[in-house]
Order: structure tokens, then sequence, then C-alpha cells
């Protein structure tokens, strides 16, 4: 059984990490150009991509939102990248 807080960093550190790959992909956008082109803070998006945040749901729809994603479409990606065995809650 894997501990809460090991999943939390794992789910933490991917979203970070698939938030980064497609800002830079989808946008071509530095941190900083993408924080101040569309509000967010420059501190709290680099916690985010650093998996270093748990962050809100509102925080990741605006960013994917900022993205050109519907929300739903990052959290699909996210739940491939996480694998189809990943739960916050074991059986």
């Amino acid at each position: 059984m894997q501990c809460q807080n090991e999943k939390l960093l794992l789910f933490a550190s991917e979203l970070g990490k698939l938030i980064k790959e497609t800002r830079e992909k989808k946008t071509g956008y530095s941190l900083d150009n993408f924080a101040n082109s569309f509000g967010i803070s420059k501190g709290g998006l680099s916690t985010i991509e650093n998996g270093k945040s748990n962050c809100k749901l509102a925080t990741v729809w605006l960013i994917s939102e900022a993205m050109g994603l519907k929300c739903s479409e990052l959290i699909k990606l996210l739940e491939e990248k996480l694998g189809k065995d990943f739960k916050f809650i074991d059986e």
C-alpha cells in the first residue's frame, strides 16, 4: 500500500511536468511570458510546474484555457501520464 502523501507528490509532480511540457509545446511561451500574458502568478506557476503545489481546480482550468485546451483535455492527458492503475484510494 502506497502512502497517501507519496501519491499526492506523484500527482503534483506529473501535473507540473505536463503543464510545463504542454505550455512549451502549445504556446512556445516562456514561463514569464505565459504568466504575464494570462494574469497568472509567475511564482505560482513555477511552483506548480515544479510539482511543489497541489493547486486548485480553478487554477488548472485557467492554465488549460490559456494553453488553448479544455480542462478535461488536460486532465485526460494527466490520466494517461499517471497510468490506468493510479488511484488515491487503495481498495
